[in-house]
């Protein structure tokens, strides 16, 4: 919702003070359709020639969430918490052996389907079971855990940086294909020379379109995009730390009611819930 609204004030300011400064959308409207195939088209083969298969899949999915609201809210994160407290009081009261059917097959286990929202959220519960299988087989320390966890995040960040490391080149490339597309419109003009000067004016103006649509697409849509998908990735990095601070805590002795707030802490302050909430939502729970 917020994209749509901030491009509409981009382009009501642009043309709205060009037409009220008494410019003439007449050449731009005219030029529109040729110079937005010739730089849509440049860019599109661009992205395709410049991006394997996975990263063009992931790039269209990311453009999508930039259109839909954050699914990472308060009640998520307490839903998150609430189901690793659970976990680790089951394993703390009837051992670890108790939860090795949970891991094993979560989407029928009464523990993490008793929250649906991360229960059955296909990164979370495979990031959940991993490392809970590890601790069940005892073969691995707390430090040992916590790199492999590391790398693992690390590895997330990486995959998931690549479309919006596609887009930011697709930003990088708009204002050369404008100029590509006004260069060709110069030579066009070139070979009209023996044109009244109101005409060869009316296509050199419509030449700089293609510049002043190269460098529009590139600063008011497409990097912007980029910057949005990037803070929506940042959030779901954020709720793999969470989990990951949370089981270290378990792992080095800590209680359950106090490893969860370990994991509370690393959230964004925008969504982390407060001590009341979060100890409330356990109790309701």
């Amino acid at each position: 919702m917020f994209v749509i609204i901030g491009w509409v004030v981009v382009l009501g300011c642009v043309f709205g003070v060009f037409i009220a400064h008494g410019g003439n959308m007449g050449p731009i409207i005219k030029a529109l359709p040729w110079e937005m195939a010739m730089i849509g088209g440049a860019t599109l083969g661009a992205f395709i020639a410049n991006n394997q298969m996975t990263v063009i899949k992931s790039t269209m999915a990311g453009l999508g969430m930039c259109f839909k609201g954050s699914k990472y809210t308060k009640d998520r994160y307490m839903e998150l918490l609430a189901l690793m407290f659970d976990i680790l009081q089951k394993a703390r009261k009837e051992g670890l052996m108790s939860i090795e059917k949970d891991v094993e097959d979560p989407h029928s286990s009464p523990l993490f389907q008793k929250y649906p929202v991360v229960g059955n959220d296909h990164h979370v519960t495979e990031f959940v079971t991993d490392y809970l299988r590890m601790m069940v087989s005892g073969n691995l320390n707390a430090h040992e855990i916590e790199s492999l966890m590391d790398s693992e995040i690390e590895t997330h960040h990486h995959e998931a940086h690549a479309p919006v490391a596609a887009i930011q080149r697709i930003a990088g490339g708009l204002p050369a294909f404008g100029i590509v597309a006004a260069v060709l419109g110069v030579v066009k003009t070139m070979g009209s020379v023996g044109q009244p000067p109101a005409v060869l004016g009316a296509m050199i103006g419509s030449a700089l379109v293609g510049t002043f649509l190269g460098i529009l697409l590139a600063y008011a849509f497409a990097e912007p995009l980029a910057g949005l998908l990037e803070q929506k990735i940042e959030e779901s990095g954020k709720e793999l730390q969470c989990i990951k601070t949370t089981l270290l805590a378990s792992m080095q002795g800590y209680a359950p009611q106090v490893a969860i707030e370990f994991g509370r802490k690393v959230l964004f302050s925008t969504v982390r819930p407060t001590f009341a909430e979060l100890e409330a939502h356990v109790k309701k729970k």
